[in-house]
Parts: structure tokens; C-alpha cells; sequence
């Protein structure tokens, strides 16, 4: 490797081949010694590239402290979440000025029909936090219990139904393995209860005695639940269910009835259900629909005239999943199985929440989630009502609602251009109440900005939606624009519409922002998904490629002005785009990306790898995957008769879902055929990169100033832009 003390100088691994045979077919890895993260080497050629990355950015310093300066002066610092209310109390969480993490609070509700979330009434700089509630605690202060470390991250945080005891589990590591406590909320002490290296998602039963967590394996699946009295020692704990299958993965949770204890478990394309009266808490779990390969389902609770259902929302000859109810002492009847909500083509059913006198329905169409209410009626349920909302782009979802019998139902909203808004439907007239939009101090104007749907054509002749946003006197609209092409396309995630106090920051130095709804996500349908996984994930790539052509043909923008960024399964699209159309591009910017990712799904030693063969196919034993996977994956397709743009790639060194050592071998190679690419690798963190908000800002503005910097921009301020559109370079 070269001198660890030029960082004038690209640091070049050294080359120690072993070679990897499968179905018949040599692979020379030159760098798989990288995997080695308690080795010596590793840690001074990770280091090595962190002190280059920052000597080549080091001019983006006074850029960096801009940026993090401008969203510190858009963000209200000091505020207060909207008051959620479960049991006798309203819950909620504070942010104050210079403190990383919120502080979970809570405050009495005022008697039994007390529905409406107090307020505070703002002080002078609109702060909503100029006091406290009326009887308001402290239940849980995350900067507290991140003192002294450089990570944190809360995996648990469950209340029970009376009130008196918290559950919660902390990371300090960033390897997503939490270690559990309960607190008694009456003394705020915690109890010695501690439950060490345990997945995400305990949860109480709802008398409050027994806490039910997961455990994971060696690869990081969660595999076990359990279950725990509190008061005992960790050591007497009784394992409730245990899934011997390396494809599935476990949790654990209970109703909103409080009526049944359910664990749910499921691999990419097969899932099943186990409940457990809550009544009788220690007593024996019972399938619901035993698993059949293929058929994926999850349930909820009903009443519905008087007698208990289960609603099972379920693909079975249904492509875009219909939604049954069964009786729930006889789920596998055939003669009392009814249909609530048919399937249809167009119409992608994605969750159903039951209360005491409706439904609640989160669905897809026309590439927007939709929300309907469905009211239980007698012995039935009446019609659907979809809640409308007026913008031609936007998100919509369900918010917190704990509570089985509430008047209201709490909603989330936001747009590219319309800041989150927090509101309460009220069931019995629909009228909707706005009780917070999130604060965007400095003057904010949605009416500066526009947001617009367009479509791309990919080979194949499929149509390609995308999602763009600009500010309108930033942008000429009659000639190329600098743009951010956003994409993810894998395990049938969306990337709807939503608003980023940060990405004001490039919008209103002329950038549009655009994202391409690519397939492999969930945007159209079971069906979009399915066209880009497993021996048809080659259409993610494709129609990112095409994407970037569509905007570049319609003039929106050229190669020079066009950068690129995908983080996870995301960053995977970015290493095939920038071998497959290098050309297109000046930056891509590629977080914690799965790059390596023939070699990662090979090993079924490696965390998760086992589950992922259901999205990526099964390389280890079926010979065709195999060739597939090696014409794409990125880290074994760089090329050396290409000039590739610029490429940042940002990992974490505890990451458990994508390895360091996936962009690092990757940025090896690249480096070797003479790339111009960066790593940076945070030596505390996990996939999800730095905890606290300060420190994620401060990350974030400094990919963003490296973004700008990589479209000509880094000298160009918000006020330049504004006062007129950005001229083509």
C-alpha cells in the first residue's frame, strides 16, 4: 500500500489473490483480504482512504459548515412532536438547542373523552417548548443514555398498557444487537432487568408482567423470541418459538385490541402467523394459515358484530394481495372466509389496521400511496371511503394511533414541496384537522417551488415513472439544469414524495431533484416489483440508464450536469449504472452499497445472506443465478476501457447489512483502472451511518457539498441562484 502519510496520493491496496471456483467458473479477488476487519492492514488502508477523501474535499470545508449553517437556521432546534395519546397519558418527544437526541415525555390526559393534544403556546422566536405540559415527565432522555459513547440507537421503546412500565433497547455499537431494560415509570428507576444482544421490537403483554423479545443468530437473523418475566434474571428466560429455516425471519407484537400476542414470521416471498390469547400469556402460540411457499399474509384483529375475526391480508391468486376476514378460533375455514376488500390490478394493498368501529386501509395506485377508511358495520363493514388529498404528488399515511376505541385517526402528510403535516380525521364527520406542519423557519414559500410527474421509456418499451422537483426561479425551464437523479429499486421499497429541509439547499442553488421510480421498487404494483428481482434485476439498471437518457434527450439536463446517488440496494444500482453508462454521469455518489454482491450472496456464513436469496436468486446452487448475478454485480464488472465520473462511496466500519468491505474492495478496484474515487468509512457507526441529528446533518451536508462541487456549483449561494435561473455550463 502506498505511504499512509502522502494524502496527495491515492492509497493503493495491495493485490493478494485468492481465487473463488463455483459451477465451474474461476474468480480471481484480488482484494477479499479486506474482509478482515480485525487485521491491521484493513484498518490502515480504510484509514489510509479516509485521510485522502478528506485532504481531496478539504476545499469543501467553508462549504460543509455552510450547508449544516443553513439547515441549523431552517430547523426549529427546540420543539415538540405532536402529543400521541395510549392509555391515561399523551406521549410525545422533545428536541432542544445543542442536544443530539429527543427526550421522551409524556403529560396526563385531562379525563376519558380528552382527544385533543395539548398544546404550548410558542415564545417569542416560535419555539414550542417555552414550558411544559401540565403533570408532563421525563420517560426516557436519549442524550442521557448516549453520554459517553460515540454511537446510539434506540432498537425498543414499548410502554405497557397501564402505564407504569417502559421497555427500551440501546446500541451503542451501530451492529444493531441492542441490550434491553424496564424501567417503573412511577419512580423513573430502571428495574435489573437487563437483557443483553437481542434484535429490535420487544414488546410487553398487555398486563404488563412478561416482556417478548427476538434474539438473532450468528448471521444476524432474527431467529428466536422469547419470553421474559419482569423481575427475574435474564438467565431464567423462556424461549416461546424458534425458526430453524435460515430464509425467515422472526417478531414479535401484540394488537391493537390488546386481545391476542402475535408472532409473525416470513422470508422474501413466504410468511406465517402465530397468536397467542393474551389472556393467558404464558400458554402455547397457534398457527394461523400454515406457511405455503410462495404465499405471503399478515393478520389483524376485528370485532365485528360481537364475534372475534382475523383479517388476513394475503396474495394468495392475488398478485396485489385482497384482504379476508376468518373467524378467529378457525382461521382455515373455508365457509365462514369472506372478502373485505377484493383484489384488482391496479390497486397494491399494503397494510390494514383494525379499531373498534373501522378499518383503516393503506394502499398504492398510480405510483401514490392512498389511505381509506372502512367502517365495521352490524355484522359486516360497509364502504370504503379514500381520505383525498389535492396535490398531484404527495404521501400519505397512517401516524400513531395505539388507542383500540378512538374518535380520530392520526394521519402523516408531506410532498416535495409541502413540509410534514401531523392531522386528526375524525371518523364520524371526515373533516380534517392540521395539528402541526413542520416548521421551515427563514421564510419558506411552497408556492417558489414546483414539483412534477414524467415519464421515461425503458428498452423493453415500459414506461418509467419519475419524480422531480425545482424551484421555480432557479431553473430555466428552456435550458439544461444541473440535476440529482435519486434511485433505489429493490425489495419493493418506494421513494414517494416527501419533503427535505436539506434539499432546499440544492434546490435553491438552481439543482432539480428527481427520482427514478425504477423497477424493483413498489411504486406500480406487485408486478413492478417483480420485474426487477432475482433473474430480472438487470431492469433496475436498465431503467436508471434510461432515466438518465430521458432527461438528458428532453433537455433537461446533460452529462455534465447530471449526478447520481442510491445508498444500500441503491448503491448497488449506482456501481451497475456506472459500469453499464459511465458516460451519462459527472458524480455518483454511492452509500453504504452493496457492491459485492455475487460474493456477499455466495457465503450463507455471512449475515442475512440466506434470506436474500429469495430477492437476488440462489448463486451458491443454481448455475444460472450464478452467471446472472456475475454480469452485473459491480465490484467484479469495473471496467478498464472507460472513464468512469466521479464516485464517492461513504460506508460504516459496524455495518451488519452491507459489509465495509463491499465498497472497499470495490473503491480498490476502481482504483486500479484509475478511477477518480473517494471512500469514506465512519469507524462507529452502523448501516444506517452517524447517530445524533448535528452529527447526520453535518454528514449529510458534506455529501452534499461534495455533489455540488462535482456539478460546478460549489461556489454558487442560495441568494446568486434565487436572484435569477443558473446558466448551462
Amino acid at each position: 500500500m502506498t505511504s499512509e502519510h502522502d494524502v496527495t496520493i491515492p492509497p493503493t491496496a495491495a493485490k493478494r489473490p485468492r481465487t473463488r471456483t463455483h459451477h465451474g467458473i474461476d474468480f480471481v479477488d484480488d482484494y477479499e483480504w479486506l474482509r478482515d476487519k480485525e487485521s491491521p492492514d484493513t484498518i490502515a488502508y480504510l484509514e489510509a482512504e479516509n485521510r485522502y477523501t478528506e485532504a481531496q474535499t478539504e476545499h469543501l470545508g467553508a462549504l460543509r459548515e455552510r450547508l449544516f449553517d443553513e439547515v441549523k437556521t431552517r430547523v426549529q432546534e427546540t420543539d415538540l412532536s405532536v402529543p400521541v395519546r395510549m392509555g391515561q397519558w399523551w406521549y410525545f418527544t422533545r428536541t432542544s438547542e445543542g442536544s443530539q437526541y429527543g427526550v421522551q415525555c409524556r403529560a396526563p390526559i385531562s379525563g376519558p373523552d380528552d382527544w385533543t393534544p395539548p398544546s404550548l403556546e410558542s415564545d417569542a422566536t416560535g419555539s414550542a417548548s417555552a414550558g411544559t405540559l401540565p403533570g408532563e415527565e421525563v420517560v426516557l432522555d436519549g442524550n442521557a443514555l448516549a453520554e459517553g459513547h460515540d454511537f446510539f440507537s434506540l432498537g425498543t421503546y414499548d410502554i405497557s398498557d397501564d402505564g407504569r412500565r417502559l421497555v427500551y433497547g440501546v446500541d451503542v455499537e451501530g451492529d444493531e444487537r441492542y441490550t434491553l431494560a424496564v424501567r417503573d415509570l412511577e419512580t423513573g428507576q430502571d428495574l435489573g432487568d437487563t437483557i443483553p444482544n437481542t434484535g429490535a421490537g420487544a414488546t410487553f403483554d398487555p398486563s404488563g408482567r412478561y416482556v417478548f423479545y427476538p434474539t438473532v443468530d450468528d448471521s444476524w437473523r432474527p431467529d428466536r423470541i422469547w419470553r421474559h418475566t419482569v423481575g427475574t434474571s435474564a438467565d431464567a428466560d423462556v424461549v416461546v418459538f424458534e425458526e430453524p429455516d435460515d430464509r425467515y425471519w422472526v417478531g414479535v407484537g401484540v394488537t391493537r385490541s390488546s386481545q391476542y400476542i402475535v408472532i409473525e414470521l416470513g422470508s422474501k416471498i413466504t410468511s406465517e402467523a402465530l397468536v397467542l390469547d393474551a389472556s393467558d400469556p404464558t400458554g402455547e402460540f397457534r398457527v394461523v394459515w400454515p406457511r405455503r411457499e410462495g404465499v405471503e399474509y399478515e393478520i389483524e384483529h376485528a370485532i365485528v358484530g360481537g364475534s372475534d375475526r382475523l383479517l388476513v391480508l394475503h396474495n394468495d391468486g392475488a398478485e396485489n394481495f385482497e384482504l379476508v376476514d376468518v373467524p378467529a378460533d378457525d382461521p382455515t375455514s373455508e365457509s365462514d372466509r369472506r372478502v373485505v376488500v377484493p383484489h384488482h390490478a391496479e390497486r397494491r394493498i399494503e397494510s390494514v389496521d383494525a379499531f373498534a368501529g373501522h378499518l383503516a386501509l393503506e394502499y398504492r395506485s398510480e405510483a401514490l400511496p392512498r389511505i381509506a377508511i372502512i367502517p365495521i358495520e352490524g355484522d359486516g363493514y360497509g364502504d370504503a371511503h379514500e381520505v383525498p388529498f389535492d396535490e398531484a404528488l404527495f404521501s400519505a399515511g397512517l401516524g400513531g394511533n395505539p388507542e383500540w376505541d378512538q374518535p380520530t385517526l392520526r394521519l402523516g402528510y408531506t410532498s416535495f414541496v409541502t413540509p410534514s403535516e401531523v392531522s386528526d380525521l375524525d371518523l364520524t364527520t371526515g373533516e380534517v384537522t392540521v395539528l402541526k406542519r413542520q416548521p421551515v423557519l427563514g421564510g419558506y414559500d411552497p408556492a417558489d417551488y414546483v414539483q412534477e410527474r414524467d415519464w421515461a421509456t425503458a428498452a423493453d418499451g415500459t414506461r418509467v415513472p419519475i419524480s422531480l422537483v425545482w424551484r421555480r426561479d432557479a431553473v430555466d425551464a428552456d435550458a439544461p439544469a444541473p440535476l440529482h437523479l435519486y434511485g433505489y429499486g429493490s425489495y419493493e421499497h418506494s421513494i414517494d414524495p416527501g419533503f427535505s429541509v436539506m434539499r432546499l439547499s440544492m434546490l435553491d442553488r438552481g439543482v432539480v431533484f428527481a427520482v427514478a421510480h425504477v423497477r424493483g421498487g413498489g411504486e406500480l404494483g406487485r408486478h413492478w416489483y417483480e420485474d426487477g428481482k432475482t433473474l430480472t434485476k438487470k431492469n433496475t439498471f436498465t431503467d436508471f440508464v434510461a432515466v438518465a437518457g430521458h432527461l438528458i434527450d428532453s433537455g433537461r439536463t446533460t452529462p455534465e450536469r447530471l449526478v447520481a446517488e442510491g445508498g444500500s440496494a441503491g448503491g448497488l444500482l449506482m456501481g451497475a449504472v456506472a459500469n453499464l453508462a459511465p458516460e451519462r454521469f459527472a458524480g455518483i455518489l454511492a452509500a453504504v452499497p452493496f457492491v459485492d454482491a455475487l460474493t456477499s450472496i455466495l457465503d450463507p456464513d455471512l449475515p442475512l445472506t440466506v434470506i436474500e436469496w429469495d430477492e437476488w436468486g440462489d448463486p451458491l446452487h443454481d448455475p444460472e443465478v450464478y452467471r446472472y448475478m456475475s454480469e452485473y454485480t459491480p465490484y467484479e464488472n469495473v471496467r478498464d476501457d472507460v472513464q468512469y465520473p466521479r464516485i464517492l462511496a461513504v460506508t460504516s466500519i459496524n455495518d451488519t447489512r452491507v459489509l465495509y468491505v463491499e465498497p472497499a474492495k470495490w473503491t480498490a478496484k476502481l482504483r486500479e483502472v484509475g478511477a477518480p474515487v473517494l471512500l469514506k468509512t465512519e469507524m462507529s457507526a452502523g448501516h444506517g451511518g452517524v447517530s445524533g441529528r448535528y452529527d447526520s446533518w453535518k454528514e449529510r451536508a458534506s455529501e452534499l457539498a461534495w455533489l455540488l462541487d462535482v456539478l460546478g456549483l460549489a461556489d454558487v449561494s442560495p441568494a446568486a441562484a434565487t436572484a435569477g435561473p443558473i446558466a448551462a455550463g
